[in-house]
């Protein structure tokens, strides 16, 4: 879905000369004290660098239209996205298991709590209880919503947190993704004890809080979405302006690429939850009313947030700047700590031009509506090493469980930025160096290792471009 596979804090501190060498797959690449190989220059660490490395840095890869056309294929051809407004008027017990279980299961290996001791079997018994399947009635009228603020989806009812063994604390197997305010979603169960909601987005069926959607009518979920002018978060977050008049919409968290409509006709005399909204953009939001039902209220982005008018022209500029604005943010696996995955990462920067893709590496690798390459265990290096060779800017390399994103090249080395949890690479004697990251990183594509055997370009099991 994301990774179990390395990342960083490139502190610019740690970028000093004179570092070691090591990487015999082709040449020698610096290893500056921080370990992270090839890194031995803090200019490495901004967009520029790159960008001044490109002939036409600005030039529209994909222009709005053949993006809106891309959306709308993948909506229909890929499996993993739902078109809600699709959705039949009433849905039936058969569907609404199939969701659940699909999502739902219990990991077979121990689990761990947050102190490293076994998780009780009699614990995760009633984690599986709250799923409440028997309550799933044969037929249901299908129910709308809007996420309220940045709610995480999970695998069960729960806001235990479990891990794979003792000793980690960072990958909770019960958390899933999460989802961001002004998305819709389709409500199909509710858990035993009433407090978490079943829901369907657009790229995701999970579980959630109750307490993170507001339900309302097709027509006011819809609605709310296709509404237009918008602002467009092109920064890695901003927040609306605090407002103790409308707690529900005061310092709410927006992430890059959600997009909220404008308010263009609110009176510029008239103030907005007790302040004058002459130097902010005035915004509407989703909120719960005293009824428990969906509404708005209007909120304020400081005009000096990194947002747009619109999304982002597609160029390989932007695509560079977007995902530096995330370097050194800490790995978030399912979008935990109010960050991102390395899966999330790349789909967060793409949906700040517009562009849409599926929620997890399986998905994004093989979608049918993205022109990809796929390897199998049959193509060579020879074959693979062609493909790394002609990679472009925006390119995403993807290996089980982890996409990079590729940024240039330095001294004919392809580079990536990619969140990740760590790297391993081989050092001058040939032993396997492993370096945690856990975090936004820069690093060269070539010499990392996927394990003691195989490098991830001989791991590679596809490439997906952004363009024609």
């Amino acid at each position: 879905m994301r990774l179990l596979h390395a990342a960083t804090w490139l502190l610019a501190a740690s970028l000093v000369v004179s570092p070691a060498r090591a990487y015999n797959g082709g040449g020698q690449l610096p290893v500056p004290p921080s370990g992270v190989i090839g890194i031995d220059s803090e200019t490495m660490l901004t967009p520029d660098f790159w960008i001044h490395q490109l002939a036409e840095p600005d030039r529209v890869l994909l222009g709005a239209d053949a993006i809106a056309s891309q959306n709308a294929q993948l909506f229909q051809v890929d499996p993993s996205m739902r078109d809600l407004r699709t959705l039949p008027a009433a849905l039936m017990r058969d569907q609404v298991v199939a969701w659940i279980k699909n999502i739902s299961e219990l990991p077979k290996q121990p689990l761990y709590d947050e102190k490293g001791e076994r998780v009780p079997a009699d614990l995760l018994q009633q984690v599986s209880d709250g799923l409440a399947l028997d309550g799933v009635p044969m037929e249901q009228h299908t129910r709308y919503g809007l996420v309220l603020h940045r709610a995480a989806l999970r695998s069960f009812p729960t806001d235990l947190r479990v891990f794979t063994s003792a000793d980690d604390s960072d990958i909770d197997r019960f958390q899933e993704t999460a989802e961001f305010p002004g998305t819709p979603v389709v409500i199909a169960h509710e858990s035993s004890d009433g407090q978490w909601l079943f829901v369907l987005s657009p790229r995701y069926a999970a579980w959630t809080r109750k307490d993170n959607i507001a339900e309302g009518s097709a027509e006011q979920v819809f609605g709310y979405a296709g509404r237009r002018p918008r602002r467009v978060v092109t920064g890695p977050q901003v927040v609306t302006v605090y407002s103790p008049e409308q707690p529900g919409v005061s310092q709410l968290q927006l992430d890059m690429g959600v997009a909220v409509p404008v308010m263009a006709d609110h009176p510029a005399d008239q103030p907005v939850n007790g302040e004058s909204p002459y130097t902010s953009h005035v915004i509407e939001l989703p909120i719960r009313t005293a009824s428990g039902m969906l509404g708005f209220s209007p909120a304020l982005i400081q005009r000096h947030a990194d947002t747009a008018a619109d999304y982002l022209p597609l160029t390989e500029a932007n695509i560079l700047h977007q995902a530096f604005k995330f370097l050194g943010e800490r790995y978030g696996w399912g979008h935990a700590y109010d960050g991102r995955d390395c899966s999330g990462f790349v789909a967060d920067v793409y949906r700040s031009m517009g562009v849409q893709m599926p929620r997890d590496t399986s998905r994004q690798a093989v979608s049918p509506a993205l022109t990809h390459q796929v390897f199998t265990s049959k193509d060579r290096h020879d074959v693979r090493m062609k493909a790394v060779n002609a990679l472009q800017v925006g390119d995403l390399v993807y290996i089980p469980g982890h996409v990079m994103m590729v940024i240039g090249r330095r001294g004919g080395e392809p580079y990536v930025i990619h969140d990740t949890t760590g790297i391993s690479y081989r050092d001058d004697g040939g032993a396997l160096r492993e370096v945690k990251l856990n975090a936004v990183s820069v690093t060269p594509l070539l010499p990392l290792m996927l394990d003691s055997k195989h490098s991830y370009v001989d791991s590679m099991t596809s490439i997906v471009r952004v363009r024609p």
